[in-house]
């Protein structure tokens, strides 16, 4: 395979498997309620991205995902794409800072995009003037929604690694140890010549 053809087949990857789960959000997964509230897969598609490929990918991503979803919904443009870029910069964020290699780690980023997603969505259409009512029963289903999201974070996530593992970009971490194993950048890795 051609280098060119690498470089293009994470974008490919993530333009086909944002436009499938938006359809598929949208077409099915939004007619199913458990509790009086339907799972909402696309912040855990655009965490799960940030957190596999970074956070320039995740950020982008998470903006095509959000203005797909505000135009097949007829919603106010760009409310949508402006939170799931704060989703996708922040789980790809944490994956560049942090090492998230713990298998619980998808959870906890996924209950946090659907709580950034849920109360983000409601603040910004409060702040543009849309009447909607507030009260404990908005509050109950925010909080349903979010262990919703925790709880098929895992398998959204799994899902997504295996739809775009072949293309992932090198961990600049993994570079760095294998370099030092081997002797690459290391000074102190390199024999003395004193002997």
């Amino acid at each position: 395979m051609s280098a060119a053809e690498t470089n293009w087949q994470l974008p490919l990857r993530l333009a086909a498997l944002g436009f499938l789960s938006v359809i598929v959000q949208i077409a099915a997964i939004s007619q199913i309620t458990v509790f009086g509230v339907s799972i909402d897969l696309a912040p855990l598609v655009v965490a799960s991205v940030g957190l596999l490929a970074g956070s320039l990918p995740g950020a982008v991503f998470g903006f095509g995902v959000g203005l797909f979803v505000d135009l097949a919904l007829v919603q106010t443009l760009g409310v949508t794409s402006l939170l799931y870029i704060a989703i996708g910069y922040g789980a790809g964020r944490l994956r560049e800072l942090r090492d998230p290699a713990h298998g619980l780690v998808p959870v906890f980023v996924g209950a946090a995009a659907t709580a950034i997603s849920t109360i983000g969505f409601a603040l910004m259409q409060f702040l543009l003037g849309t009447q909607a009512p507030v009260s404990w029963l908005l509050l109950r289903l925010v909080v349903v929604t979010i262990l919703l999201g925790a709880l098929f974070a895992l398998p959204v996530y799994a899902l997504v690694r295996r739809i775009v593992q072949g293309s992932l970009p090198d961990d600049p971490r993994r570079r760095r140890r294998r370099a030092y194993t081997t002797g690459g950048l290391s000074p102190l890795s390199r024999p003395s010549q004193s002997r």
